[in-house]
Parts: structure tokens; C-alpha cells; sequence
């Protein structure tokens, strides 16, 4: 994975078809997608129950590109290796999840896979000011995490307290909740390059007749991008 500041479209499989994930995964990467992302829940940090590492496995080899798994699990550290193992590109854990947040990126890091730390929306910026040389992508959750299609909590002052903090360091800013056409502008414009979208992507279309996510992505992706500095409608 090279890094760059480009806008990333990265489908939330929370969304998809859970009956036929495969295809769904090679659809949305046949319509645009950069990223395919799984949102992991447990029904204890978050109460919802969604996926284990089997599925990240069993869908591994339908994923072309970056599989970003958000891990929204307590504890966290026991489970790392066996998402590895499942195929995960990155790992992202929440600062919120356990006592030892510095431990578990270490652990992240230390199977070869690229680090995330994710903050719910009540979560202040500074929470993640001494990570910052150890991760690769910072999560700003824009809903309370646990179910898709809840509305967007604006975290704009957030999104640009990151960035200034993160300065040159190659880390992306994902935003997670609630992207949509009206929403990822702002976003982009206060500096995060990876929009995670579950609903606005999936919407009006199929695995069998994808071309409503085509569509969905590029209008996501053409909203941020006009709203980026220096580009113009």
C-alpha cells in the first residue's frame, strides 16, 4: 500500500448483501471502490454483533485491493493475530476499547499490518496526539458506532485538529458515519482522504447490476474532490 492524499471510496460491507459477499466485494472494486470496509462489532463495546475473522477470510480472496477492518471489539489484543491471519491490510482499533491503546498498535504493527486508531464522536482529538508516530490512519467516527445508516455527527473541528496535528506524517483520516454527497465535502475540505459509506454506496443497486454503485461512488467521490482547496466546480 503507497500512500497518498488522494480521496479513497471505501464501501462499508454493513451495507452489502450479507448473503452474497463475495460478489458484492467484486462489485463494488469493479465500480470504483479504493477500499472494501468491514466493520467488525461484538455486541459488547457496541451493541450490535457482525463479523469474525472466518468472514474476513472467506471474503480475502474476492478483495483485489485494501481490506480495512474496524475492529469495534473489547478487548481488542486477543483477536489481532487471527484478523491478520483472516487477510486484514489494516487494523483499526478504538482508543475507547481497553486501558493500553499504545500496546494493542504495537501488537497491530508487529504482525505486518498497517494501524488504525479510531475516536468516537465523544472522543477529544488530543486522545490520540502520542499514537501518532506509531499509526497509519486515524478513524473520526461521525455517528455513535454499533448500526449503519445513523445520521451524521459533524466533526469538522475534529477532522481539522488531526490533520494539523498529523502535519507531514503519512497517516490518513477516514471518516466513518453518515457520508453522503451533503456530507463528504466538508469532510475533505477539513483534510480526511478515506470516506467510508455503507448506505450512499450500496443504494439502487445489486451484485448483479452494480452500476447504481458505480454511480453512487463517483458522485461521493466528485463531492469531495470539488470541495478539496485550489479545485473548482
Amino acid at each position: 500500500m503507497s500512500f497518498d492524499r488522494a480521496i479513497k471510496i471505501a464501501p462499508s460491507i454493513l451495507a452489502a448483501d450479507f448473503a452474497d459477499f463475495g460478489a458484492e466485494c467484486r462489485a463494488i472494486e469493479a465500480q470504483g471502490a479504493d477500499w472494501v470496509h468491514v466493520d467488525v462489532m461484538d455486541g459488547h463495546f457496541v451493541p450490535n454483533i457482525t463479523f469474525g475473522p472466518q468472514m474476513c477470510a472467506a471474503i480475502r480472496p474476492h478483495v483485489r485491493k485494501v481490506m480495512d477492518v474496524h475492529l469495534m471489539i473489547a478487548p481488542v489484543d486477543p483477536y489481532i493475530e487471527a484478523f491478520a491471519k483472516a487477510g486484514a491490510d489494516i487494523i483499526t482499533a478504538h482508543v475507547e476499547a481497553g486501558p493500553h491503546i499504545h500496546r494493542t498498535l504495537q501488537a497491530i504493527r508487529a504482525t505486518g499490518k498497517k494501524a488504525g486508531v479510531a475516536l468516537n464522536p465523544g472522543t477529544n482529538a488530543d486522545s490520540v496526539a502520542h499514537l501518532l508516530d506509531m499509526v497509519d490512519l486515524i478513524c473520526v467516527m461521525t455517528v455513535n458506532p454499533g448500526f449503519g445508516g445513523q445520521k451524521f455527527i459533524d466533526m469538522t473541528d475534529k477532522v481539522r485538529q488531526l490533520r494539523a496535528m498529523i502535519g507531514d506524517r503519512p497517516i490518513h483520516i477516514e471518516i466513518d458515519g453518515g457520508i453522503t454527497t451533503q456530507t463528504a465535502p466538508a469532510m475533505a475540505r477539513a483534510g480526511a482522504d478515506v470516506l467510508v459509506a455503507g448506505s450512499a454506496v450500496f443504494k439502487g443497486g445489486s451484485a448483479a447490476e452494480p452500476a447504481g454503485y458505480g454511480e453512487n461512488i463517483r458522485a461521493i467521490r466528485l463531492a469531495a474532490e470539488v470541495a478539496l482547496p485550489g479545485r473548482v466546480a
